[in-house]
């Protein structure tokens, strides 16, 4: 059993995230001032401004952008690299600026000449993540040290060098989104304009495009890299940056999520139980709770076998709703059974429905235990044996304190960028989110991916999933991009790779090596 099934009783909130109001390179900024009180209006007193509260005056960042020299050793070379850290401003049309957006980018100090060099950005999701996850978790020079199998070590936590960082490939620009990590805007009430789907693309599109202005980057060719809720906002990028002018060469998507019918378990939308199904397969198999036989013929057969059922019996079983036979029910309740590991009588009393936080808390319920929702692999000790749902998630539980204490150390000492603001790794600063068409259907973004790729001939998206994601099911991913409406040529340019992990696969220390030769190898086809 592995260590971090002793999963500490931690109840993990996934809120969404808030950064630091930084101030813009070269320029002071000033504060916004508290509103007078009636008796001050009155009095002609509103124009001046009173001082500043004792919190606000160490609520402080660097100035302009912190530059630092490092060197790390990969595949037995040396890479000598430059770190920046600091802000772009966000302006309006009227060049007010209402936000500062936080980065922290790595060039090569002196690339292969022949070739020009690459530029990668980089954002995690939410919405409300900051971009710490693939930043020290796969992709960036240095990475948080876990258990080999990504659970949590004893802390204190450390930093190593990362010998499957990208950077051997393409320079990379870590992007924390408005009210992510120290990224904050100008006044509190502008932050509903970035806090939605439309807004939160146009913002980061337009830090890319200010980044690539003020860094000689136009020449570049240029990638984007997004997990979770950043795979949602890389795609709407594609086809907001494609109309601005801005062409990709190539998109990464990890744990993607684009069309969010295929995820929410809302009455009337059967489509997630019969996409999430093959997860709790896997989830099953990992746990060994299905027949003697699946578990003998290996994870790869055994999801074959979820996979056709799923979107063929299974599928056909709900579209029925409640004029299926009695004995095509009989035989549902027979295979959901097989293929999850849970009591025929259970399914049944779900009416064939059973939503992800059921399974989580079902699968291992004799054990007294739950299942991760970011990671399955991952168990956790819930305070009822009898509730319905689980209390926490033990997978973020396990790598949140890691990953937090290992950044904030590394910003300011390696960095060397001190700012006395926290950094929002996962919640404290986006306040409600916008989603769009939510009101008459579900976000979707798919259809703007579809339009970079059909106006963009040159554009190649690697796609990555893990078997073990719960919150974002590898079976969706194929779903959604089954029903881009490509034609054969196009939908070549679509390339997947998938992994024995979970919805951040990088943790696990053989994922983190696959999926750093699978993306070594789109980066290199994409550039030819």
């Amino acid at each position: 059993m592995f260590q971090w099934r002793r999963t500490a009783l931690l109840a993990c909130s996934m809120l969404v995230a808030s950064g630091m109001l930084a101030q813009e390179p070269g320029r002071e900024r000033r504060r916004e001032a508290a509103p007078p009180s009636p008796a001050e209006s009155q009095a002609g007193a509103a124009e001046t401004k009173p001082p500043a509260k004792p919190e606000e005056k160490i609520l402080q960042a660097p100035e302009g952008p912190v530059v630092t020299h490092h060197q790390i050793t990969v595949e037995g070379k040396t890479l000598k690299f430059t770190a920046t850290a600091g802000t772009l401003p966000i302006r309006n049309a009227d060049g007010e600026t209402e936000a500062h957006i936080f980065f922290i980018a790595y060039t090569l100090d002196n690339p292969p000449e022949g070739s020009k060099r690459p530029l990668m950005f980089s954002f995690n999701g939410g919405p409300g993540s900051a971009s710490v996850w693939l930043h020290l978790g796969a992709i960036g020079p240095r990475r948080v040290k876990l258990l080999p199998e990504g659970g949590m070590p004893k802390p204190p936590f450390e930093l190593e060098d990362n010998p499957y960082t990208w950077l051997a490939q393409t320079d990379l620009a870590f992007i924390d989104p408005v009210g992510t990590g120290y990224s904050r805007p100008e006044k509190k009430e502008l932050g509903k304009k970035f806090w939605g789907v439309n807004g939160d693309i146009e913002s980061v599109g337009e830090f890319i495009r200010l980044y690539l202005t003020r860094y000689d980057r136009w020449n570049s060719p240029l990638f984007l890299v997004g997990e979770s809720y950043g795979t949602t906002r890389a795609a709407g990028l594609s086809g907001y940056l494609v109309n601005q002018g801005i062409a990709l060469d190539g998109i990464v998507l990890v744990s993607t999520v684009l069309n969010f019918e295929t995820l929410e378990f809302t009455r009337g939308n059967d489509l997630p139980y019969v996409l999430y199904l093959p997860s709790y397969t896997s989830t099953a198999w990992f746990h060994k709770k299905l027949s003697a036989e699946l578990q003998q013929q290996g994870l790869e057969k055994t999801l074959d076998e979820a996979r056709r059922w799923a979107g063929t019996d299974y599928s056909a079983a709900l579209a029925k709703g409640d004029a299926l036979p009695a004995e095509v029910r009989r035989d549902v309740v027979e295979h959901f059974a097989r293929y999850t590991g849970l009591s025929p009588q259970y399914i049944e009393n779900a009416n064939l429905r059973v939503e992800a936080g059921e399974f989580r808390k079902e699968l291992l319920r004799n054990d007294k235990r739950t299942v991760g929702r970011l990671d399955s692999r991952f168990e956790g000790i819930d305070v009822s044996g009898v509730s319905e749902r689980p209390d926490y998630d033990p997978s973020e539980a396990a790598i949140r304190p890691p990953f937090t204490s290992a950044f904030n150390n590394y910003v300011r000492t390696e960095l060397g960028y001190k700012a006395d603001l926290p950094y929002y790794v996962l919640g404290g600063g986006v306040h409600g989110w916008e989603w769009g068409s939510a009101a008459s259907g579900f976000p979707d973004v798919s259809p703007s991916l579809r339009s970079a790729i059909v106006k963009n001939p040159y554009m190649h998206i690697f796609v990555a999933s893990g078997h073990f994601d719960l919150a974002t099911p590898f079976f969706a991913t194929e779903y959604t991009l089954d029903h881009l409406g490509l034609d054969p040529e196009l939908r070549a340019r679509i390339s997947t790779g998938e992994y024995d992990a979970g919805h951040m696969m990088y943790i696990n220390n053989e994922s983190l090596s696959k999926l750093h030769h699978d993306v070594a190898g789109f980066l290199e086809g994409a550039l030819r």
